[in-house]
């Protein structure tokens, strides 16, 4: 990850020349990014690489055997959590492919842009045989128009980047070469808005949700 600070606005870029899976260290660098931010930014913003946001968690982690699985979705659903719940904006420039954990990222985040493309957003957990651990489904129905969440979390659908508006994965799309500026845009706007109010009125808005997922990671 590289971590800019841009006047008062934290960005964090992630490119790990593949996927942008996400494994420990990935972890690790949206863990401390965050708190870096809380340190120094108003507002925080959160990029990969071109043509791929993130294709989810590492499967090379997950087939390490159960307790390897279990130990990096445990620490992947309190990542989540820490993005869902950060006290200053977060946007999210959906550069690419966002899939399965990536799309969840996504819904973790505040304001999501995305770069118009042939892209696919979404959850294909059902597709793959897996079922959406109850972190996965709290931040759906936190964020997914309800209309489509059959469709989004049971039925695997997956959309373009212009379909993922109606949805609810991505708020706006822009050309590709934009993205990051219209990120910073967005996010100095979002930042001059009092940062305690801000936060407080995220966490009364998002407090079931989010003792939800507290309980489901003690349990």
């Amino acid at each position: 990850m590289n971590y800019e600070l841009n006047n008062d606005i934290a960005v964090l870029h992630f490119d790990d020349g593949k996927a942008n899976a996400i494994g420990h260290e990935f972890i690790d660098n949206i863990e401390q990014g965050l708190k870096q931010a809380e340190q120094e930014a108003k507002a925080v913003i959160i990029l990969g690489k071109e043509k791929m946001f993130s294709a989810g968690f590492d499967l090379t982690e997950i087939n390490n055997g159960p307790a390897a699985s279990k130990a990096l979705i445990d620490r992947g659903a309190k990542m989540l959590l820490q993005l869902f719940s950060h006290p200053q904006p977060v946007v999210a420039g959906c550069t690419g492919h966002a899939i399965a954990a990536g799309a969840l990222l996504l819904l973790a985040a505040d304001t999501r842009l995305s770069a118009a493309g042939s892209y696919k957003i979404g959850l294909n957990e059902t597709a793959i045989g897996l079922t959406l651990p109850t972190f996965g489904i709290e931040l759906a129905h936190a964020r997914l128009a309800k209309r489509h969440i059959t469709a989004a979390v049971i039925q695997a659908q997956l959309y373009s980047p212009t379909e993922a508006v109606d949805v609810g994965f991505i708020d706006e799309v822009v050309d590709q070469k934009n993205l990051q500026a219209a990120c910073i845009k967005t996010a100095s706007q979002l930042s001059e808005l009092p940062t305690a109010t801000y936060a407080a009125m995220k966490y009364k808005l998002r407090k079931t949700h989010i003792n939800r997922i507290k309980q489901s990671i003690t349990a």
